[in-house]
């Protein structure tokens, strides 16, 4: 609920604010503070991984853009930037499609074995990613694909697909079939029907499927490791490699902007689904 019914006991009064912002407030700064860490590090002027007493003297000195710079005028990072924004959207773009084809069509009543299906297709967000980059590793060995840019595109998009499939299913629930009926009766073909009918109050859950299989794209590491070469090596790649090689106060630099992409993202998400709840009268305008 959100708010407290005027008749509310002392006792569900206490628990209604402990849950709130005791116990809530504890989970969310439990997962938001490594990231809060992180962020002020990135602007720091020493190539260390901890607080210098400048930094906590809050002292100019302590503070600097050096960091960025390097990522901005280093050239593997650069690379790494490159690449990952040359797959993510292809790999997102495939995704949405045949996510978005297997959401519309698993929410046809008349599809038999909807839950088997649902179940394999959502698979790759259940079995552990480990397991199913070193499956993927065996399989397009054998068919060529392994090194390949499309061999990392197609695993990304594998990935993504789940995402799509739940978004867009879940808009598909207030979808009235009655309107692709009317359609079909007034002489519009499937095509025609699906970009003027359906596409358009599917929209809010499609985007939002897009974004997510952007995410995952952008910021996978596993498979890469297993199915890319050095001419696709990402960002996330980049970072493993500077963890595990050299550690370089530069990765604090570039999650800071990964995280900054993510809250971009993630308030885009946020407003697509406001506007799809209001567009399905789910909420007052």
């Amino acid at each position: 609920m959100s708010s407290l019914p005027p008749y509310a006991s002392v006792g569900q009064r206490v628990w209604f604010y402990t849950f709130r912002y005791v116990i809530c407030g504890s989970i969310l700064f439990f997962l938001v503070a490594p990231i809060l860490t992180i962020i002020p590090l990135s602007f720091n002027a020493q190539d260390f991984f901890t607080f210098t007493p400048e930094m906590l003297s809050l002292s100019p000195e302590g503070y600097s853009l050096k960091h960025y710079q390097d990522f901005f005028g280093s050239g593997d990072w650069q690379q790494a930037f490159a690449n990952s924004f040359k797959i993510a959207p292809v790999a997102a773009l495939l995704a949405t499609t045949l996510g978005t084809l297997a959401a519309i069509g698993l929410s046809q009543s008349h599809v038999p074995f909807k839950r088997v299906i649902m179940a394999i297709l959502i698979s790759p967000m259940i079995v552990p990613l480990i397991i199913s980059a070193a499956g993927m590793y065996f399989f397009y060995s054998r068919i060529g694909l392994q090194g390949t840019y499309w061999g990392v595109v197609l695993a990304h998009a594998a990935l993504g697909t789940p995402f799509v499939i739940i978004t867009v299913t879940a808009t598909m629930v207030g979808f009235d079939q009655s309107l692709t009926r009317a359609a079909a009766s007034m002489g519009a073909d499937p095509l025609t029907t699906f970009f003027k009918v359906q596409m358009p109050l599917i929209i809010p859950g499609v985007v939002s499927g897009a974004l997510f299989a952007f995410i995952t794209s952008f910021d996978e590491v596993v498979v890469v490791l297993f199915l890319g070469s050095a001419g696709q090596k990402t960002i996330p790649w980049q970072m493993f490699t500077g963890l595990r090689e050299q550690i370089s106060p530069t990765i604090l630099a570039v999650a800071t902007i990964m995280v900054a992409v993510s809250i971009l993202l993630l308030s885009v998400l946020e407003i697509l689904r406001r506007n799809s709840e209001r567009q399905r009268g789910l909420t007052p305008n």
